[in-house]
């Protein structure tokens, strides 16, 4: 009985909220989400903060001036996650190359959502002959060979340009094209509501429908698949940069520090160089993706906890 009456003052409490409220209330009592939270938010505040902290924990100042002297050392007093084959400190690597990886994630996950909302939208509230025309684009996008257009770009532009400018792009221009079908699809369903047609009866423009009206009402969507784009984002740079065709070699990246488990006695015999980065793309992967269920969770009416 007093179950049953405290679920009747929840929703009584619910219903008192907005829709954000309601959300914002639920996600911060989801506490793998929340702890999440702070786990990324360390990550992102440590990268950021990555020139003070090498200057207090290394004793290495050039993370990418090649030392013979400190070649391959185990973690010690000094140098807390030891040294690589090049004699470089793999700390203060792991936070720059978290700023490279951040970087990456965070500039691709824009384009990307940019890019997706705002053909689904424009296809979704049009439909006809637009609708067919950016779907078929869309299809071409996402039928394209993205890996080997990313090698193709790499060896054009290596040393040319900032490679890390041109990742960006590829992955921001080849990667919107299952957000632009999802966004279209909730469009589609929110332009025949009364409130819509209401507006373009009285004359309200295509584009003033779109960003006011339709867009502020499937922006949780956009919340969500955004979160969960982010940490797709870091796997594609890390694996790509792994691979040799990411972020270029004298650049610390997490995916950068990864590829030295490509060689047998590091990956048998010397954990510290690789390890690291490989745990903190696994975490920062995983508490994103907690916080994108957290978040998709909360903005679900029909979720009430």
């Amino acid at each position: 009985m007093t179950t049953s009456v405290t679920m009747i003052e929840k929703k009584k409490e619910m219903k008192s909220l907005s829709p954000f409220g309601i959300a914002k209330r639920k996600f911060l009592r989801n506490k793998l989400a929340m702890t999440s939270v702070v786990f990324l938010a360390i990550v992102i505040i440590t990268s950021l903060l990555a020139p003070v902290l090498t200057s207090w924990l290394s004793p290495i100042e050039d993370i990418t001036r090649v030392n013979i002297s400190m070649m391959s050392l185990p973690p010690n007093g000094d140098l807390i996650l030891g040294t690589d084959k090049s004699g470089r400190d793999v700390f203060a690597r792991l936070l720059y190359g978290g700023r490279v990886s951040l970087l990456v994630g965070v500039s691709a996950t824009v384009i990307v959502v940019l890019l997706g909302s705002t053909i689904g939208a424009i296809a979704g509230f049009f439909g006809g002959r637009i609708d067919s025309i950016l779907m078929r684009i869309t299809d071409f996008v996402l039928n394209f060979p993205f890996l080997v257009f990313v090698i193709v770009l790499s060896a054009i532009f290596r040393g040319k340009v900032d490679g890390i400018w041109i990742l960006v792009g590829v992955i921001g221009l080849l990667s919107w094209g299952g957000g632009a079908r999802l966004i279209r699809s909730k469009i589609l369903a929110e332009k025949e509501n009364e409130y819509i047609l209401a507006a373009i009866s009285i004359g309200c423009s295509p584009a003033k429908v779109i960003l006011k009206h339709l867009i502020p009402n499937v922006v949780s969507t956009i919340i969500v698949q955004g979160t969960l784009l982010f940490a797709g984002m870091i796997v594609i740079e890390s694996a790509l940069s792994y691979l040799g065709f990411g972020v270029p070699q004298e650049t610390p990246s997490w995916g950068n520090m990864l590829a030295y488990a490509n060689e047998p006695d590091v990956l048998q015999g010397k954990p510290w160089m690789w390890m690291p980065p490989a745990l903190v793309i696994v975490f920062t992967i995983l508490s994103i993706n907690f916080i994108g269920e957290g978040l998709k969770d909360a903005f679900n009416p029909k979720s009430l906890r």
